[in-house]
């Protein structure tokens, strides 16, 4: 049972915040900003490409990732949403190996969260690959870097059901295997010797639980993260977004 839980366990990646209004041209220049720091990640991640009624037509709309495109394309009126705009791209070789980023930026409504999500990975090629501790880790800091988020994690959609009873929590209420939390949330309390602490100047730190591949199915990694959860919990660090700035 263990094993079957594990080979269906699924790992996503996403940064939030409310609140911080935008021009498109500074979102572009943020888009832009995060997806060059993917690229290096992994291969798939060079080349984004907008959806599209079949794979193969969706493959002749690849978007080139300069902050000038992005703007035309974050401009475009269906992509507009209040004061904001939202965006969605993927990448892949085949209809059975792609990812894909969506999100929404610019807003200044306090009841739209601003959002950058890499998209559920399953079991493919491109997941084996990716659902690693430095590219998890990597991925969540290109976000940090790139969007300045008040939070950001990468986690397993398992995991995060099993500590909230299938409910979808509130961004910045739990921890994921990897988790960011900015600075202006306050300082982050002593964590046990095995979780790795990195600091982002002006920014925030990055907090990675492991780094074997974290599992819901594992008993070692869900007390861990609770341990975790625990201390940040104590120290004031786990709760929802604010407005930008307060």
């Amino acid at each position: 049972m263990r094993h079957a839980v594990a080979m269906l366990e699924t790992h996503y990646a996403g940064c939030y915040w409310l609140t911080r209004l935008e021009p498109v041209d500074a979102c572009a220049r943020r888009l832009e900003s995060f997806l060059g720091m993917m690229a290096p990640l992994e291969p798939t991640w060079s080349r984004w490409y907008q959806s599209a009624a079949t794979f193969e037509k969706a493959r002749k709309r690849q978007v080139q990732p300069d902050a000038m495109t992005l703007a035309k394309l974050l401009g475009k009126k269906s992509n507009r949403i209040g004061d904001g705009s939202r965006f969605w791209l993927w990448a892949g070789e085949s209809p059975d190996e792609t990812s894909g980023v969506n999100g929404c930026c610019g807003g200044s409504s306090p009841y739209l969260t601003s959002t950058c999500i890499l998209n559920p990975l399953g079991t493919s090629e491109v997941a084996k690959r990716v659902v690693t501790a430095p590219v998890m880790t990597g991925v969540v800091r290109a976000m940090a870097l790139a969007w300045e988020p008040e939070v950001a994690l990468a986690t397993s959609n398992e995991h995060r059901q099993l500590i909230t009873a299938g409910r979808f929590p509130e961004p910045g209420t739990f921890v994921g295997w990897v988790t960011y939390l900015a600075d202006f949330r306050g300082p982050v309390p002593p964590l046990p010797s095995s979780v790795q602490v990195e600091h982002l100047p002006d920014r925030g730190t990055l907090i990675t639980l492991t780094q074997e591949k974290f599992s819901a199915s594992n008993p070692a990694h869900v007390a861990l993260a609770a341990d975790v959860q625990a201390r940040l919990q104590a120290a004031g660090l786990l709760t929802p977004l604010r407005p930008w700035g307060t």
